[in-house]
């Protein structure tokens, strides 16, 4: 079994080979169907915006401080660039089973662009992820789109934008709160650097994904983040990540291995020699003096 505290991007790998999991992939979107009878945890990062619609078990999901138990039929919605913690579990029932809807920024603008709904104000400040209830046809979508998953027809890109355009109306009819999170998703509000980094500072996000998660453009992140730290963004986050792991080595029993890959880094090789260069001693040496 792949560690778990490895990142896994979601879109582009399944979560764990535990995991029964079946996905459709087509250009502009992915849909992930996960099931599992046994309680498994880890941490993934969200390439594009993605849907959690949770049909059976439980799932508790942490961003940052930000902690998210959802409980069956209910759904929430993270925007792009997003690193998460998971546990899921059957919770008692035969099995755990989530949909996990991705969507790129081209189908989300198209589908804001062409749709009929009538405009609704964006709110002032950044709307945040929200568990919701399942509306009825919501829970229909999600069965809906299991058949498509099941292998058992044959399956063209026109029939999944169908339902990709289904969900998103149901969305913009049905639950407000998490349009008005996707009327966001298209131009992000600006929010506060220091923030963005100690929520993402362990994710393996980009400078273009972090200043989109603060709601700049590359070089207006760049220049904001030198007159706050005076630093490049990218020496903040390596001594903020060899921090937490020398923390770490010393209030915990982790492996090396886990550590590294806890905060952030995906090379243990490369881990141990900055660890290092930075306080002189190697991980596991300073483990063994204290």
């Amino acid at each position: 079994m792949e560690n778990a505290n490895k990142i896994i991007k979601i879109s582009t790998t399944p979560l764990d080979e535990n995991s029964s999991k079946v996905r459709l992939d087509f250009d502009g979107y992915s849909v992930m169907e996960q099931c599992s009878n046994t309680a498994q945890h880890g941490s993934f990062f969200l390439e594009e915006h993605s849907l959690f619609f949770l049909l059976d078990g439980s799932l508790k999901l942490t961003h940052g401080k930000d902690v998210f138990e959802l409980k069956k039929n209910e759904m929430i919605l993270f925007k792009k660039a997003t690193f998460l913690k998971f546990e899921k579990s059957a919770n008692g029932g035969p099995t755990y089973d989530c949909i996990i809807v991705s969507i790129k920024d081209a189908v989300l603008k198209s589908f804001l662009t062409s749709s009929d709904m009538k405009p609704i104000a964006k709110p002032d400040a950044e709307a945040n992820p929200v568990i919701f209830p399942m509306p009825e046809c919501q829970i229909h979508f999600a069965q809906s789109i299991k058949m498509y998953l099941s292998g058992t027809y044959p399956v063209q890109e026109g029939q999944i934008h169908i339902k990709m355009m289904e969900m998103l109306y149901n969305i913009a009819i049905g639950s407000q709160p998490m349009y008005a999170q996707l009327l966001q998703f298209d131009q992000p509000i600006r929010v506060d650097i220091q923030s963005v980094i100690e929520a993402n500072y362990t994710s393996p996000a980009s400078l273009q994904e972090l200043a989109y998660l603060s709601g700049r453009s590359l070089s207006a992140f760049k220049r904001d983040f030198q007159n706050i730290f005076n630093m490049p963004p990218a020496q903040l986050i390596r001594e903020k990540r060899l921090a937490k792991a020398k923390d770490l080595l010393e209030t915990t029993a982790m492996s090396i291995s886990d550590i590294c890959y806890t905060v952030g880094f995906e090379n243990v090789s490369h881990f141990s020699r900055i660890f290092k260069d930075l306080y002189g001693i190697s991980p596991s040496s300073y483990r063994h003096h204290l």
